[in-house]
């Protein structure tokens, strides 16, 4: 007899399981950075502040539909620690898109990843950390050379992209400890929606009506939030959280390419440069020696603090 059939879930399992995890985090990184790029291609019709509530109304209603979140029962304290995950969302969100409109891609990104790795260094006790962040702090001052490509409104929104970002990676830890799966950044990402409401519909108007700019949008906020999300999650399962922190470090350079490929930003020597240094004080802070007497690091199971993945920006 034949054996039984196994289902399309089974089989997407199955195709899932036999791809490297890393390919999950580095398909996750260029999705990001596509649709930072398809989206600053659409601040000439449409204002930042529109498409990033465009990108956020998309991923919390996909979000929804797949979490499903349990409300009831819910603490005070449960509220204000997801309602302000959804503050530090949209911030990140917001200003990273603001910063997109006035600088070219790949500093904006490198700008912001200053706060993740501010987050990986503080919680470092080792002394090898000074390092790392003198390394960034070289590229900051590389950045500093630059030609008129770089305003100071878009160091600044940049900069406020990256504390949002570190707020971020912190409270997506408690946000989890409170909400199972994915609840918790379904409820964040709709508070974010809701707080960045009033300045989206009212810069975006009558346009927010066209339905090609609508389906636009959907494909940022799907390219942006639902699909690195999907992928990261699935890569923590089967990787160490240290190779996967390496890994995602690689995403202002990622950002400075796809600027370069959709955009036509050119970034000078000195910029790349600074990039290069970013990227390998993320790599350095990151990067943690394994324990003595083991061949390789185990990856961390699944749990609630996998709620959200660490490094969403852009």
């Amino acid at each position: 007899m034949w054996g039984r059939l196994p289902s399309g879930a089974g089989l997407l399992r199955t195709a899932g399981e036999s791809i490297p995890p890393t390919w999950f985090v580095l398909v996750g990184i260029l999705s990001v950075q596509a649709g930072a790029g398809i989206a600053s291609r659409l601040f000439a019709v449409l204002p930042p502040s529109a498409v990033v509530w465009l990108r956020l109304l998309t991923s919390a209603v996909v979000l929804l539909a797949l979490a499903r979140p349990a409300l009831r029962g819910r603490s005070r304290a449960d509220w204000a620690v997801a309602i302000g995950f959804g503050v530090c969302l949209a911030t990140m969100n917001f200003a990273i898109y603001q910063s997109f409109a006035r600088i070219p891609l790949g500093i904006a990104v490198t700008i912001e990843f200053l706060g993740p790795l501010s987050v990986a260094v503080l919680g470092s006790r080792r002394r090898i950390d000074l390092l790392w962040v003198a390394l960034a702090g070289a590229g900051v001052v590389l950045l500093g050379r630059s030609d008129g490509d770089v305003t100071l409104a878009g160091v600044l929104f940049a900069l406020l992209a990256g504390a949002a970002w570190a707020g971020y990676i912190l409270l997506s830890a408690a946000t989890g400890r409170r909400f199972s799966g994915m609840s918790g950044l379904a409820v964040a990402s709709v508070a974010g929606t809701v707080l960045v409401a009033p300045a989206g519909i009212a810069a975006g108007g009558s346009a927010l009506l066209d339905p090609r700019l609508l389906l636009i949008g959907l494909a940022i906020g799907l390219l942006s939030s639902v699909v690195p999300y999907t992928l990261e999650l699935q890569a923590l399962r089967r990787m160490p959280p240290r190779v996967f922190g390496i890994l995602m470090s690689l995403e202002p350079a990622a950002a400075a390419l796809v600027g370069l490929v959709l955009l036509g930003e050119f970034l000078s020597v000195w910029q790349w440069l600074a990039v290069g240094c970013v990227v390998a004080a993320s790599v350095g802070a990151t990067r943690r020696p394994r324990a003595p007497g083991r061949d390789r690091e185990q990856p961390r199971p699944q749990s609630a603090t996998d709620d959200a993945p660490e490094a969403d920006g852009g």
